[in-house]
């Protein structure tokens, strides 16, 4: 059956309705339900993030793979990885994927956001558009600037006379979102920092002000050594507390749903099927509905509902509300080369936790201080640079890691080496999220399409020889590192590009599945305001999507900030419309 046989069923009321308590939707809830006029549902297919590997930062090892905080999503075959599939890991508990993620703060490049702006025609989405909305939330270690900080210090922002703005002005100078430094340093990292710096690549004390080419540490979603996701920022304590707030916990969203188009007027969406275990549940909204289930949640409870693809909703014999087909189309993410070199002489993570003594001190020093291993995030130096001399913009991006092992979740080797990981941060390969079936249980077929163009492969080649000529620097070099893979017998652009298909894996970034567009862009999804769209030249009445999904093309770094930050955009659109 499509949906589940209904043991007894219920109704209720509520103004907006949030899908997805994720990164976005966390922010939404607290943000909407700040008005007390408007009743908000907040809805979560998982459950609270009171797991305590959530909490730890160390902890993602033990939250992705679990069905406990992870959709446990496998990707299809990949041509690009010669047949492989991987582990495609989305959060499924309170504070979505920053529950689960490398807690890694990153805006990206000030051209990405122009990108956007040049793409949906609207100026909104300019770097200089965005950067305050950014700040709307931030609590910066380091105070406040003029590109950092919290929203007490974005005057052009909250000096406008609105119910949106107000609320916030109420609020005070401190934002929720805690961007901190890291805990800890490594000596064979601050090593590969040199390296890189004697490479050409300078110094970044800060990878988040519009160029983030350098060599630093990146700086982390924690608090005290904690992680600090968008539950504990957006939801505790002030949301939760809020009489015109609800969520629900363990409750999945089986479909939207639709009041028909009649003449010329098009469809509306009223509200949302839920299935909590027990009973099938109809929650209705009067405003509108939200969706901030993510880039495969998002696309996948479209086509569900009958807006998608005109040939996938026939095929699952699903009757067709709006014929989109972006829907599920231009999938971006990231996929990184791990390179590991085995070293000599100092104590990476591999030897340090390998003995009881050596996992016992780590255990005591974070218990005593909140530092070492255990507050580490999974990628503690980052770097951004060139592929070669034909971007005119850092085009790659390294997260390198005192530790090495085989696959994400298998044992650390037993020799001390660190893994210099490199992306491309603008593929051109697009891939698509698809349903397999009309049931809302059933996963969708997840197809990144990874290394699929000759550029993409050509970056791939080009980038194992940048992690080459960076290890090969004079700083390095007292720690005798030795290539351990790929392996240096792989020298042509034809082998290293099959042998990144082998060895590579994604990053976990996936966007675009529901891109933002221009009104004759025939694959956008959403209009610039984030609203959906119904395939006749008009909106979808009462539905937005608010996640990665909108991203039109991925940003160049980590997406997980970007995606509060269109959160907050849209929040305030809509605020806005209901006023």
């Amino acid at each position: 059956m499509a949906r589940p046989a209904a043991s007894s069923s219920s109704s209720t009321s509520f103004d907006t309705i949030i899908i997805g308590a994720g990164t976005a939707g966390c922010l939404l809830a607290n943000r909407l339900s700040a008005d007390p006029k408007r009743r908000v549902l907040l809805i979560e297919a998982g459950g609270k993030d009171d797991y305590h590997w959530i909490h730890i930062p160390v902890g993602y090892l033990y939250c992705i793979g679990n069905p406990r905080t992870d959709w446990l999503y496998q990707t299809e075959p990949d041509p690009g990885l010669n047949g492989r599939t991987l582990r495609y890991p989305r959060g499924k508990t309170l504070g979505g994927c920053s529950s689960i993620n490398g807690m890694i703060y990153m805006r990206g490049q000030s051209r990405d956001y122009d990108q956007w702006a040049e793409l949906t025609g609207d100026d909104a989405w300019r770097w200089e558009h965005c950067l305050p909305y950014f700040r709307l939330h931030e609590d910066y270690h380091k105070g406040a600037d003029a590109l950092h900080g919290a929203h007490g210090t974005v005057p052009e922002l909250l000096q406008q006379d609105t119910p949106y703005f107000r609320t916030l002005r109420e609020r005070g100078a401190s934002g929720e979102w805690r961007v901190d430094r890291q805990r800890l340093h490594w000596p064979v990292l601050q090593a590969f920092a040199e390296a890189a710096r004697q490479a050409g690549i300078p110094e970044s004390s800060d990878f988040n002000r519009g160029s983030n080419e350098g060599v630093g540490y990146f700086e982390v979603n924690q608090k005290a050594g904690w992680r600090w996701n968008a539950a504990k920022a957006f939801l505790r304590p002030t949301c939760v507390r809020r009489p015109n707030f609800t969520l629900w916990t363990n409750s999945q969203v089986t479909r939207l749903l639709f009041e028909p188009a009649e003449g010329n007027q098009p469809p509306r969406c009223t509200g949302v099927e839920v299935w909590n275990g027990r009973e099938l549940l109809t929650a209705h909204a009067a405003s509108e509905v939200v969706l901030s289930a993510g880039s495969i949640g998002s696309a996948q409870l479209l086509q569900l509902s009958g807006v998608g693809p005109a040939d996938l909703l026939q095929q699952h014999g699903i009757a067709p509300v709006a014929e989109l087909p972006g829907v599920g189309a231009n999938l971006q993410d990231h996929l990184q080369i791990r390179s590991v070199y085995k070293v000599r002489d100092v104590r990476t993570l591999n030897t340090l936790s390998s003995t009881l003594r050596g996992k016992a001190g780590i255990g005591l020093e974070y218990l005593l201080r909140r530092s070492g291993p255990m507050s580490m995030a999974p990628s503690q130096l980052g770097a951004f640079t060139r592929s070669s001399e034909a971007y005119a913009w850092p085009n790659i991006e390294y997260h390198v890691q005192p530790l090495s092992l085989e696959a994400f979740g298998e044992p650390l080797h037993g020799f001390d080496a660190f893994t210099a990981s490199v992306c491309n941060l603008n593929p051109g390969s697009r891939g698509t999220v698809r349903i397999k079936s009309p049931r809302f249980n059933d996963a969708p077929a997840i197809a990144p399409n990874y290394l699929a163009t000759e550029e993409d492969r050509k970056v791939a080649a080009d980038s194992l020889r940048v992690t080459r000529r960076i290890v090969s620097q004079p700083a390095l070099q007292p720690f005798a590192p030795e290539e351990f893979k790929p392996g240096v017998q792989y020298q042509t652009d034809e082998e290293l590009a099959r042998l990144a298909g082998d060895i590579a894996s994604t990053i976990f970034h996936p966007v675009g599945t529901t891109r933002m567009g221009r009104d004759d862009d025939p694959l956008a999804v959403v209009d610039s305001r984030l609203r959906v769209r119904d395939g006749r030249g008009s909106l979808i009445a009462g539905l937005r999507v608010v996640d990665a999904g909108i991203m039109p093309t991925i940003t160049s770094g980590n997406t997980n900030s970007p995606t509060l930050m269109i959160a907050e955009k849209a929040a305030q659109w809509i605020a806005e419309d209901r006023h």
